[in-house]
């Protein structure tokens, strides 16, 4: 599971024009499923999206996380992450989850994340979502949780 992470000042999803999900400081996460993944990447990529250490301390360093300044998460899926472009033109999306499997894991993170971070806002799986933000940094990191093998 992959989740590219971005400091932000703030986030919005909309859909067809209409706001579903904003934050304001805190994290934009594009999630991208893989084949192979299930609930145990979903958790583990949880864990370090929350604990990651990206927010400044009060000696301007990298030390705080989201969980620790109370920012919001904000969580989009983006299969398109999960490409293979290590040759050609185009990318191939042969290593990602197949969108029945990738929706229901995207889900079962934001269902976890519930239950741990508040703020919370979440994009909609498949849908043609209008991402803004205001990258705070800037600071964007790849965090990848591979399947168990």
């Amino acid at each position: 599971m992959i989740g590219l992470l971005q400091r932000v000042q703030s986030a919005a999803v909309s859909v067809a024009g209409e706001r579903i999900a904003a934050i304001g400081p805190g994290l934009l996460v594009l999630v991208g499923v893989q084949r192979g993944d299930g609930e145990r990447e979903a958790r583990r990529l949880l864990e370090r999206l929350l604990g990651y250490r990206v927010f400044p301390d009060a000696d301007d360093r990298m030390n705080l996380s989201v969980q620790d300044t109370g920012g919001g998460l904000l969580l989009v899926p983006q299969f398109t992450l999960a490409a293979d472009t290590g040759k050609g033109m185009r990318p191939s999306f042969t290593p990602a989850a197949d969108p029945a499997s990738g929706e229901r894991l995207f889900m079962q993170l934001v269902a976890m994340a519930e239950q741990l971070h508040s703020p919370l806002g979440c994009g909609r799986f498949g849908a043609d979502m209008q991402v803004s933000l205001v990258n705070d940094g800037p600071v964007t990191f790849w965090l990848e949780v591979s399947p168990a093998g």
